[in-house]
């Protein structure tokens, strides 16, 4: 018998929910054949027969949620594909999936539990430097959070479950599942690892000659501010306390869905033409409403956008994901009293809001990074 386990999906998260099985007890599959639908952070993701076989056993029923490396199916005979060997059933387990992130050989030899692997992706930790205090020299997540010079405290420490907590009659449990999960565990990543501040103020877009496309005019202006102050298009590494400053712009463009938020990513936004960045924008936007992202548009953003506006809201505290160290909200735009030449006038203005970690940006670069959004944005044209 041959056991298949849940393979990591590339997106840098240590579990999935089963939602749909595509298969049962007794079918013959064969290589490649859609098995079960699976749940990630971002998106529903089918996951692909291993091997020819007999399915003898489903190791999950649908709503379980199951970590990376955890068994997931039985077959009788064949031989699973992409797997290997592990010493330790809590051991994280490599394997090869479509759509999936190949893994250096150095981390592929690291030794860690699920948890203690996603966190090193995060935080961008060799595994091999790091060793291990678990069972067998195993790398636990508080192995990984010491060598990032990161407390453990408020990432270990577990919340109160919900059936201790006194619950209104009228009142409805709701567990976090999926897109929701994600963002919890990401904004409390923010949380407990960014040093966030920031500035806002306003675009003055009265003189606009063309009307409309206010996501192209906000990409082409982050674009010019990154070339203005490059400081926030980068990422941080707390562990060797340094900044690696990019030279392309991957942004993050957060979309508000049924299921959650969805942060899908726009690469190489500087390249693109303003009908190039429209289409990219739409499909990505329809992608994530169906939760039909693929993997390679999802994860490892160099700057992020919210236009929370476009449902209301003027200013607000964005939060940095990392290792990214910047993102860019945008508020309502409505029209304001401006004093123009000693008299009154109403101008439509555009709320800004950047937040940043202030661990490696600074007050000054922050500002001239949002001064040039700015003097873009107030360009007729």
């Amino acid at each position: 018998m041959s056991t298949f386990k849940l393979p990591d999906l590339g997106e840098g998260l240590a579990e999935a929910e089963i939602i749909e099985w595509h298969v049962k007890v007794g079918d013959h599959v064969r290589c490649d054949q859609p098995m079960v639908s699976v749940e990630t952070a971002k998106a529903v993701v089918e996951v692909p027969a291993p091997c020819s076989g007999i399915v003898t056993a489903l190791r999950g029923a649908p709503g379980d949620i199951l970590p990376t490396g955890a068994p997931l199916i039985d077959f009788d005979s064949g031989t699973v594909v992409g797997s290997m060997a592990a010493t330790s059933e809590q051991e994280f387990v490599d394997a090869a999936v479509p759509g999936g992130a190949p893994r250096g050989t150095g981390d592929a030899r690291a030794r860690a539990v699920p948890a203690a692997r996603a966190l090193a992706r995060r935080l961008r930790v060799d595994l091999t430097r790091i060793p291990g205090t678990g069972r067998a020299g195993l790398i636990t997540v508080d192995d990984v959070l010491q060598h990032a010079n990161v407390p453990a405290t408020p990432l270990s420490m577990p919340a109160p479950p919900l059936s201790t907590l006194a619950t209104p009659g009228d009142g409805k449990v709701e567990p976090l599942r999926g897109v929701r999960r994600a963002m919890a565990q990401s904004m409390s990543q923010s949380r407990d690892q960014v040093a966030g501040s920031t500035v806002c103020d306003d675009a003055d877009i009265h003189h606009w000659t063309e009307g409309g496309d206010y996501m192209g005019r906000i990409m082409r202006a982050m674009i010019v501010a990154w070339r203005t102050e490059p400081a926030l298009n980068a990422w941080y590494d707390p562990a060797a306390q340094a900044r690696i400053l990019l030279g392309h712009i991957d942004l993050g463009v957060a979309v508000d869905t049924p299921g959650g938020l969805i942060v899908p990513v726009v690469r190489n936004i500087e390249n693109k033409s303003p009908a190039a960045l429209r289409a990219e924008v739409a499909r990505l936007k329809e992608a994530a409403h169906r939760r039909s992202t693929p993997a390679e548009d999802l994860g490892d953003f160099t700057m992020m956008l919210s236009n929370f506006g476009t449902l209301a809201g003027r200013y607000g505290t964005p939060l940095v994901v990392p290792p990214a160290v910047a993102i860019l909200g945008v508020g309502k735009v409505r029209a304001d009293a401006v004093v123009v030449g000693g008299a009154v006038h109403a101008h439509r203005r555009m709320p800004l809001s950047l937040s940043f970690d202030h661990r490696c940006i600074t007050g000054g670069e922050a500002c001239r990074f949002l001064g040039a959004v700015i003097a873009d944005l107030e360009k007729p044209q």
